[in-house]
């Protein structure tokens, strides 16, 4: 069931394992919000806003972040964003992922194809991603050791570079990004421990698999972010028959929150050609 709490217009929906927390704005054609790991659908604030005017925007927090339950045993986020589109009715749904969110746009459309109406990605290529470079590496690395020792802020240090890149430093981040990236991870930091299983279950083959979506693909790649990053999307785009790129200038691994407005106009741009 959904419940609007009276002072949230955060709704819940209630699962076999937990519930899921989403927000549902607006009404029009579905475009659905993944967020990228460690932060919740708040990361999505500017797009809901420029979105709900003329669609159904549902913006939900991912298994294990921001207000959803913790995983209790395997499961798979492809999985639970289809029992949320068939409970809200709202598919098919053009699906719009940054990082982990655009891995899970993927693998839906791998897995559930009915209940998407095209993808757009940012920072990703599939729940299978390569990290080839020195500098991601380290900084995975890093936070790989921190969360071993239980040194929460020097996890958080580490993955907050991937908002800077890796041409900058995060003092050249716009602040307020920072502020809300910051607090959003802490938030999911807060609902795990160090020693936790991971309990995501993959998608097979999701690589091979990828030359068989049929829907309309974009990605919308940050102009700074690391070269892994970009990279992944371009193979998802060479990949996907028909999958095109666009790039924010200025931005690195969060483009809707580093440029709403670039990155706004050319998710908006893409909406318009899709058919029906």
């Amino acid at each position: 069931m959904s419940d609007r709490g009276e002072h949230s217009r955060t709704l819940t929906f209630t699962t076999s394992d937990g519930s899921l927390a989403y927000r549902d704005e607006g009404t029009g054609p579905t475009v659905v919000l993944l967020h990228g790991g460690h932060l919740d659908h708040t990361m999505w604030d500017e797009q809901i806003r420029a979105l709900a005017p003329h669609h159904r925007v549902i913006a939900p927090d991912a298994r294990g972040h921001g207000g959803s339950s913790n995983a209790t045993r395997p499961f798979r986020p492809a999985d639970d964003l289809a029992a949320l589109l068939r409970h809200l009715d709202a598919a098919p749904a053009v699906l719009v992922g940054l990082s982990m969110g655009g891995a899970t746009a993927v693998d839906t459309a791998l897995e559930h194809p009915g209940l998407v109406r095209a993808l757009a990605v940012s920072g990703a290529g599939t729940s299978r991603p390569a990290f080839e470079t020195s500098w991601s590496r380290r900084l995975l690395a890093g936070q790989q050791r921190a969360i071993a020792s239980g040194d929460v802020e020097g996890w958080l240090n580490s993955f907050l570079l991937f908002a800077a890149g890796p041409h900058r430093g995060l003092d050249d981040v716009d602040r307020e990004v920072v502020r809300r990236l910051r607090t959003m991870a802490l938030r999911t930091a807060a609902k795990h421990t160090g020693d936790e299983p991971d309990l995501i279950t993959p998608v097979p083959d999701p690589w091979e698999r990828a030359a068989d979506i049929g829907v309309p693909l974009l990605a919308i790649n940050g102009a700074i972010d690391s070269r892994d990053h970009i990279a992944m999307a371009e193979r998802l785009v060479r990949t996907v028959p028909g999958g095109r790129a666009e790039t924010v200038e200025g931005a690195a691994h969060y483009p809707n929150m580093e440029n709403p407005a670039a990155y706004n106009a050319l998710l908006a741009g893409f909406l318009r050609t899709l058919p029906g």
